[in-house]
């Protein structure tokens, strides 16, 4: 579709997602995480804590279901599947229920990544080069080493779905306001890439959305990948996680 010039919509539905509409706590920390019930320890670095509590978030909650509910032409939706860890049969069907309607909006939240990481890499990546780019990003990262040239950066930080909800009302009026079109918008930033992709395609499907999650980190000078990444420890660091071979099946 970006060969052909075709716009169109990718918005992820990671597990992250997943367990927000699936109304669980959600805590990734500077050292810890909190999915529902269960705990555990690892390294979270600045631009890769969140936060989702039932009991303060609900309109955060809802938000991300009326994204995920929508139907529209060229908008697509990644779920999880049940060979995607911490998922299983169960949650896999929550998904396709909760939907409801036609399934043929629906494909896979890893499109881009594991086994398919590396032809995101070296055939995707490659087309953004003569392609006007606008980039939603942690103001930590550093785009200048991109190798592609972005036209308009939005910057986010930690939590920036609840905390930065306010960009997505700027990236709409940021793009009514100058006519873009036939751009690609790119998007890393967690739940909110959902409600920004949202947002903005639902009234101008005239752009690419893609939602690349921490695809392009290694890059950007970021250093949380390191950690909680297994399918770019793979293919940058040849760490050999099973992540970077993994093939989700419907």
């Amino acid at each position: 579709m970006i060969k052909s010039g075709t716009n169109f919509a990718f918005s992820r539905f990671s597990d992250g997602e997943l367990f927000i509409m699936q109304n669980k706590v959600l805590v990734l920390a500077k050292d810890h995480y909190v999915t529902g019930d269960v705990k555990g320890r690892n390294v979270y670095t600045e631009e890769e804590q969140k936060e989702f509590n039932p009991e303060e978030h609900q309109a955060y909650r809802e938000k991300l279901i009326e994204c995920f509910k929508h139907c529209q032409d060229n908008y697509y939706k990644g779920i999880c599947t049940a060979t995607d860890a911490h998922v299983g049969r169960e949650s896999f069907e929550y998904q396709i229920e909760l939907h409801g309607g036609d399934h043929e909006s629906l494909t896979f939240s890893n499109l881009l990544i594991n086994a398919n990481y590396h032809r995101f890499i070296e055939e995707m990546i490659p087309l953004f080069v003569d392609r006007e780019i606008i980039y939603v990003v942690n103001k930590l990262a550093n785009t200048s080493r991109l190798p592609f040239d972005v036209k308009k950066t939005f910057e986010i930080g930690s939590n920036c779905m609840i905390n930065d909800y306010n960009v997505t009302e700027e990236i709409k009026n940021y793009i009514a306001e100058n006519n873009i079109e036939n751009h690609i918008i790119l998007c890393s930033a967690a739940s909110l890439s959902n409600f920004i992709i949202y947002e903005c395609f639902k009234n101008n499907p005239n752009n690419i959305f893609l939602d690349i999650g921490s695809c392009l980190n290694p890059l950007l000078e970021l250093e949380g990948w390191k950690h909680t990444r297994g399918y770019l420890t793979h293919y940058w660091l040849n760490s050999g996680s099973p992540f970077g071979t993994q093939v989700d099946v419907w």
